[in-house]
């Protein structure tokens, strides 16, 4: 409409000739005329209607993203402005059960658990110390020095999208890392030991915790040493803190669970598939940057399959044979669900494998746990 006016307003240019003599204006038919105002009333309504919808009163509100995956640190998380949500979040409860799950285990290799109010609760505290206290220190200070590959990967997570504070990062960091420890001080008072093992326990998987995130060291920058130093902080770690507080962990045990953390290892792999552009971009030497997708997926399959197998072995040979046995039967599954998602597409379904597999994985620790005990 707007062409309509200006080749009308262009009609009237000019009245005078090259010579500089004034001509005659020029003058519209009275149709012509009242049809050009039309046109123009016309014009001027159709782009003031076409100008409405340029500024709106209020901008829509964009919801994106699960308010669960918010609450439990998972990824495609929707974004929230409650901070003690966002505190939550940052401690990612989702990696809060294999904690809990290796300390009951521990309690189970102990032997000497027994259901009643004083173990129970010493199990709970222990769990407590474990999951959200040293758990929740490792991964809101693990998001800390992540924040540059975070904001490339998941740029939805609180730090790189400003959510949250820097001082209210470190304050919760500091926080929870001191919770833990002093937790894990007043087990050992509980316990009775005569040397405090859990509160050694807890200041080591600590530390193993910095130096994994932090410069500079910054072991997850190597994706075997990372990736080994996760899984024993996964399984080990809390396996021993749960012997340690119901029996006395010894030297067998403390060897049998570093070999299962090669199976740790395996399930850190299928955590880097996911983060392999950002890795890339920040120089991270993850198994799947370094070896490509196709030889870091058989990597990581193998080292949690002949992990669980040479166990299984392993208590056959120590006269375990139905543990063995059981043991075995747990490894299957975690083959087919192998076959069927991750070795098809590790980005894709990295997590319905780990959802299908993983609660087997689980339960071979407990059964290996329990034949310790006996």
């Amino acid at each position: 409409m707007a062409s309509v006016i200006y080749a009308s307003a262009s009609i009237a240019v000019s009245t005078r000739s090259p010579h500089g003599r004034r001509l005659p204006a020029l003058r519209f038919p009275p149709a012509l005329s009242l049809h050009r105002r039309r046109l123009m009333v016309k014009a001027a309504e159709t782009d003031a209607n076409e100008a409405k919808p340029e500024a709106p009163a209020k901008a829509p509100t964009v919801v994106s993203g699960s308010s669960f995956n918010q609450l439990f640190g998972i990824k495609g998380a929707a974004q929230e402005t409650d901070k003690w949500k966002i505190r939550l979040q940052l401690t990612k409860p989702v990696t809060w059960p294999p904690l809990v799950w290796g300390v009951i285990c521990g309690a189970a290799a102990s032997g000497n658990f027994h259901w009643n109010i004083d173990d129970v609760a010493k199990s709970v505290a222990c769990m407590m110390m474990s999951g959200p206290f040293l758990t929740g220190y490792t991964q809101t200070l693990n998001d800390w020095y992540d924040r540059e590959i975070d904001a490339i990967n998941e740029p939805y997570r609180p730090i790189p999208s400003g959510a949250i504070s820097e001082n209210e990062v470190i304050t919760q960091i500091w926080l929870l890392l001191l919770g833990g420890i002093g937790l894990a001080g007043l087990l050992d008072v509980w316990a009775g030991h005569t040397f405090p093992v859990i509160f050694y326990l807890a200041l080591g998987g600590s530390l193993v915790s910095y130096i994994y995130s932090a410069p500079p060291l910054k072991l997850k920058q190597n994706g075997w040493i990372g990736n080994f130093a996760l899984g024993a902080s996964y399984i080990a770690l809390p396996w021993w803190a749960g012997q340690a507080l119901f029996g006395t962990l010894t030297p067998d045990i403390v060897v049998l669970t570093l070999l299962y953390s090669i199976a740790g290892l395996g399930i850190a792999i299928v955590n880097d598939f996911k983060s392999i552009e950002g890795d890339r971009a920040m120089g991270l030497q993850s198994l799947p940057v370094a070896f490509g997708v196709e030889a870091a997926k058989w990597i990581c399959v193998g080292a949690i399959d002949i992990t669980q197998i040479s166990i299984a072995g392993y208590l056959l040979s120590a006269g375990k044979p139905l543990y063995s046995l059981a043991l075995i039967g747990l490894i299957i599954p975690q083959v087919v669900f192998q076959f069927q998602y991750f070795l098809k597409d590790p980005v894709k379904y990295d997590v319905k494998y780990q959802a299908s597999a993983q609660p087997f994985l689980i339960l071979g620790l407990l059964v290996t746990a329990l034949a310790t005990s006996h």
